[in-house]
């Protein structure tokens, strides 16, 4: 993957150099698209994330192992996953070494920076970007057990220092 993008900002490098640039605008345009897309964590899809957990757990992974993982799990046709694995892809959070007939598929983005990405992405939604109205609003109506509040303490309390 890493190949591919500087394999790409070469050729924009130099189309942007080149006496033909003007002829090959609509080119260099959807190469700096494809490189822009790379640099920020892609949006994924809800179904796409029940696929990349399955990738993000057992990564490297063939198409056919994802295939028969979620078949148990969703009961989705191979055409349907095939088709989600495609287009993760298409969008840079998933790269892929052709091996044979098989593709074994591997995470370009960690779980843990997506899951950061998504909450951040939700706190400045609903809550401007502030974590203590979101566990307000969460605490109001959740009733937690002993454990899962000395667990906040203790998490709060490794913060503080």
């Amino acid at each position: 993957m890493k190949r591919r993008v500087l394999r790409l900002r070469r050729e924009a490098d130099f189309l942007v150099a080149s006496p033909t640039f003007v002829r090959d605008k609509y080119y260099t345009r959807r190469i700096m698209k494809t490189i822009r897309r790379r640099r920020a964590l892609p949006q994924i899809s809800d179904a796409e994330l029940v696929v990349m957990k399955v990738v993000w757990e057992k990564a490297p992974i063939t198409a056919n192992q994802v295939v028969e993982a979620l078949e148990r799990q969703r009961r989705w046709k191979p055409k349907t996953v095939h088709t989600l694995l495609r287009r993760l892809v298409h969008k840079g959070a998933l790269d892929f070494d052709k091996k044979g007939r098989e593709h074994q598929f591997r995470p370009l983005v960690n779980s843990a920076d997506y899951t950061h990405a998504a909450s951040r992405s939700f706190l400045s939604r609903f809550f401007d970007g502030e974590v203590a109205p979101f566990l307000a609003r969460f605490l109001e109506r959740e009733k937690l057990s002993r454990p899962e509040i000395e667990e906040l303490r203790r998490i709060l309390d490794g913060k503080q220092k």
